[in-house]
């Protein structure tokens, strides 16, 4: 339930503003305060009314309307808002925030609150690729605002592609997510790799695991969640970006540890959850290898160990690993958290039904440097984020250091 808080729905002009109609409407179901700002181009295809009559507060379409009482209208929503949702957020609105614009009442709102601000994109798929348009949500998304996915499909102009604004129940429940969930990790920031690497072979062939990166994914959503800034270093997976969280795509293993090195000194907390491939070919084919009747031999050479090295560097920084086991679980899991210098390892014994990779649920057991080992039952991906992530905190409170 959202009882007692306010949500302010900023409604822009695009065919799709007739959902958010749907939006307005799951959102005071849920007991919210709803006020609804509508730029110009919007009225052109919802009528205010239709707003204020599901909403039951006035709509405010003109900044320089009469006021209906002495508060400056976009202070007083800017300052009682706990979250702002723009929905459709067209390129034009994004521009505007991306580059300080504000000449209406929406984006003068948006400029003057501090409340967590929701993109919800739609648009035609061309302009939602458009280099210009992606540079600006990079952009606001490095700056804390926070985009929602879009969904692909057919468009009102005809074409198929990415650019649909999601559904309304999924724009309920990640608003609902973001101003319900608690915010003990607001000011941290978290890195966390995920998913698995591939090394290649030859062009068409590489090596590479089972890892399906939702466990990383997991961890990264809830600390999104919880009010931490969240980058992901992604080997290749087909998981959607977690709300509010950056995510740069890698392949081989020194691709990631080149992102990672890259990254580190800009966080606070640093979780190694990517099953990052042991070896590459110490010489790979520029042309497809063709089958011989002979064996074929292939040359491996140890990738770099992207923990242990962060493990020397990491100063001040909470540093988290991971240990996939089949055997020896607690001494294989012991022998990396002294050797890489980590601050936790979380082991799980991929044996076991339930636990390890492409599921949706896993059974770990968090090691500290004490010694102190704490044991879990099966939990999904999300409980185990958010275990994981108290743990996290317990050390950050303690003044660990």
């Amino acid at each position: 339930m959202l009882e007692g808080k306010t949500v302010v729905v900023g409604v822009c002009g695009g065919i799709a503003a007739y959902k958010v109609v749907e939006v307005v409407s799951r959102l005071k179901k849920l007991n919210a305060d709803v006020n609804v700002i509508m730029t110009e181009n919007a009225a052109k295809f919802v009528t205010p009314l239709t707003f204020r009559s599901i909403a039951h507060n006035p709509v405010i379409t003109d900044m320089f309307d009469e006021p209906k009482e002495w508060d400056i209208q976009h202070i007083s929503l800017a300052t009682k808002a706990d979250v702002i949702v723009v929905a459709p957020a067209t390129a034009n609105i994004i521009g505007k925030v991306a580059n300080g614009i504000a000449d209406d009442m929406l984006s003068t709102t948006i400029m003057a609150s501090k409340a967590p601000v929701v993109f919800v994109p739609a648009m035609n798929t061309n302009m939602y690729e458009n280099p210009i348009v992606q540079d600006n949500i990079k952009k606001l998304s490095e700056r804390g605002y926070i985009f929602l996915e879009t969904e692909t499909g057919r468009m009102a102009c005809g074409t198929v592609g990415r650019g649909r604004l999601p559904e309304p129940s999924a724009i309920v429940e990640s608003v609902s997510e973001l101003v319900c969930s608690k915010c003990d990790l607001k000011d941290l920031k978290v890195l966390i790799t995920a998913g698995p690497t591939q090394e290649p072979i030859d062009p068409v062939r590489f090596i590479s695991n089972k890892s399906s990166g939702k466990m990383g994914y997991a961890i990264a959503a809830q600390a999104s969640k919880r009010g931490a800034k969240v980058k992901i270093i992604s080997g290749p997976v087909n998981l959607k970006t977690p709300c509010g969280v950056e995510v740069i795509g890698v392949k081989t293993a020194h691709e990631m540890f080149s992102e990672v090195m890259k990254s580190y000194e800009d966080f606070d907390v640093l979780i190694m959850v990517a099953a990052v491939a042991d070896y590459k070919c110490a010489n790979t084919s520029d042309k497809k290898i063709k089958k011989k009747d002979d064996n074929l031999t292939i040359e491996l050479v140890k990738n770099p160990d992207i923990a242990k090295e962060l493990g020397k560097v990491k100063g001040n920084r909470i540093l988290v690993g991971f240990s996939a086991e089949t055997n020896d679980l607690i001494n294989n899991a012991c022998e990396k958290l002294t050797s890489k210098n980590l601050d936790l390892i979380i082991a799980n014994d991929v044996t076991q039904e339930g636990a390890g990779f492409e599921t949706d649920t896993n059974i770990i057991k968090i090691i500290k440097r004490d010694g102190n080992i704490l044991d879990f039952p099966i939990m999904s991906k999300t409980e185990v984020g958010d275990r994981i992530l108290d743990e996290v905190l317990a050390l950050l409170r303690k003044d660990y250091y």
